[in-house]
């Protein structure tokens, strides 16, 4: 063997007991457990004393959006560092693949705010498979810091077959999204994400989603919507989705799933009876949540959806436009855009976490409201200054989330982790760098919410068997060595709405394919992580 850990608190991923055994690793596979007691201890190259350390799968982050620090950034220790050995990217119908050059260069724009324009990045893929493969030669093919799967864009591939008009699509086109989403399925992907509050792919009416999803389910493939509403009709939103699946006979994982604004305080009830019912009646349904109360995404997603028809630069013309911009801040203040999930917005619950022009530098980590009664101005004029001059790159926290409702919804017998991490901006989310020690500091071990061994299920065989790996996610021999040994006396995120990129603390030792990518505390220079295609399948 290569490598025995021993003396470990194994939590195996099953949920089940923990138990203290040594583990063998060889060839990049778990080759042995050995539990205490249980006759001579296996040995190997070299040993590593646990200490009594819990020993556990690595992490699955079921909601990622590191589509681009996984190509710039080799140490990538936002995710290393948290005991995370596998991501997955494509997330609420926005990525790069599949593109032509316009939509591309669209998408590009169009999330600059989560990963930046990519103006450091070569862009030489158009289609999944070649994104894939573009992740595992990365480096001079030395692959990326963390292993990754995808999920075909929706909103991306209805841009690339219908462009940015709030149409229902033509039966050619419908046609094209199809072959689109079945070719990307056959390259690798695991499923296929929505946005249904970001343009383009929120003009999609359920009859054409329901289609596509048919498409995935006969790839064996799962659908991954952010629905239509998390705010004045998310119970609605929630529902659509459930029958929309169901009707497809495609399995549901609800992305970032919470009850957020105060018309939703207090009902996560509501929404765990929904899907009680629906699992009674033989669903397939997953769900992910980060263990926090604000969300994140761009400043550009709480506008009205028709504002946005066209594309970006239509969007900045309407802005410039002062009968238009009008218009806009009336949906946003007064009716409650669809951007904004249906409920007027509150200024001083949206703050600017990042800006891609420096210029705009003094607006970060201030509220819309605060910055525009420092400058004497009404805040929508704030926030339209701030949306022209940052060309649409302004990334946002969103203060409308409810303690409880997190706390009930983690509980779920679905539930996995997400992070839902954006690496951009000077202050991100702290999610990004603390979701999964967040779970197991706070909500194992100072609140109680979850024991160690159900939340550590909830974070590894429970994606993994949403994603369909028939070799990770356990703790178990002939699975692949992706571990973590952590503290569950110390572990924590280190990382604070003030000092967001701060790294956990109490996870020494991090292996993929039984590599050291944290040892010690540290990052290692290895990079061992590969794309994960559907099913498990390599590469070809």
């Amino acid at each position: 063997m290569d490598l025995v850990i021993r003396d470990a608190r194994v939590v195996d991923g099953t949920g089940g007991p923990s138990y203290r055994a040594d583990v063998g690793i060889t060839d990049g596979r778990i080759s042995e457990i050995r539990r205490e007691g249980d006759g001579p201890r296996p040995t190997a190259a070299r040993t590593l004393d646990a200490g009594g350390l819990a020993l556990s799968p690595g992490f699955i982050d079921m909601h990622a959006h590191s589509d681009l620090a996984l190509l710039r950034d080799p140490d990538h220790s936002a995710k290393a560092a948290q005991g995370v050995t596998l991501e997955v990217l494509g997330q609420d119908g926005l990525s790069y693949a599949p593109a032509d050059d316009r939509t591309l260069a669209e998408v590009r724009r169009s999330i600059a705010g989560w990963n930046g324009d990519g103006s450091d990045i070569d862009f030489d893929w158009r289609t999944v498979g070649g994104y894939l493969d573009r992740l595992d030669r990365n480096f001079g093919g030395r692959g990326i810091a963390v292993n990754a799967a995808y999920l075909i864009p929706q909103g991306t591939v209805r841009m690339l077959a219908v462009g940015w008009d709030d149409r229902p699509a033509t039966a050619a086109e419908l046609e094209h999204m199809k072959e689109l989403v079945a070719q990307g399925m056959a390259e690798g992907a695991v499923g296929m994400s929505s946005g249904l509050t970001y343009t383009p792919g929120m003009y999609a009416k359920d009859a054409e989603l329901t289609e596509l999803c048919r498409v995935v389910a006969a790839h064996d493939g799962y659908y991954c919507p952010h629905h239509r509403s998390y705010g004045a009709g998310a119970l609605q939103a929630y529902e659509e989705m459930v029958r929309l699946t169901r009707d497809a006979g495609c399995a549901l994982h609800l992305a970032h799933a919470t009850m957020n604004f105060g018309v939703n305080k207090g009902r996560a009830p509501e929404l765990l009876s929904l899907l009680d019912d629906a699992l009674a009646a033989g669903a397939d349904i997953s769900l992910d949540t980060y263990p926090y109360t604000p969300g994140c995404t761009t400043l550009v997603a709480m506008l009205p959806s028709w504002s946005g028809e066209g594309g970006p630069e239509s969007l900045l013309t309407r802005l410039a436009d002062e009968a238009t911009a009008e218009r806009i801040r009336h949906h946003l203040e007064v009716l409650g855009s669809d951007g904004c999930h249906g409920v007027p917005i509150e200024w001083d619950s949206i703050e600017i976490s990042g800006v891609g022009s420096p210029a705009l530098s003094e607006y970060v980590g201030r509220t819309v409201a605060e910055s525009a009664r420092l400058r004497g101005e009404e805040p929508w004029v704030t926030a339209r200054r701030v949306l022209v001059e940052d060309r649409l790159g302004t990334t946002i926290l969103q203060h409308v989330g409810h303690e409880e409702n997190v706390r009930q919804i983690m509980r779920h017998r679905v539930h996995t982790g997400g992070s839902d991490g954006i690496l951009r901006g000077d202050k991100p989310h702290p999610r990004a760098y603390g979701t999964f020690p967040q779970y197991l500091g706070r909500y194992v071990r100072e609140l109680g919410i979850l024991s160690l061994e159900e939340c550590v299920a909830h974070l590894t065989s429970r994606p993994a068997a949403r994603l369909r790996l028939p070799d990770r996610g356990l703790v178990r021999e002939g699975y692949r060595a992706d571990l973590v040994l952590f503290d569950p006396a110390t572990v924590a995120a280190g990382s604070t709405f003030e000092e967001p990129r701060t790294l956990p603390v109490g996870i020494p030792h991090v292996l993929i394919d039984g590599r050291f990518v944290i040892e010690e505390g540290r990052r290692t220079s290895t990079l061992a992580g590969r794309a994960v295609r559907g099913g498990g399948r390599p590469a070809a």
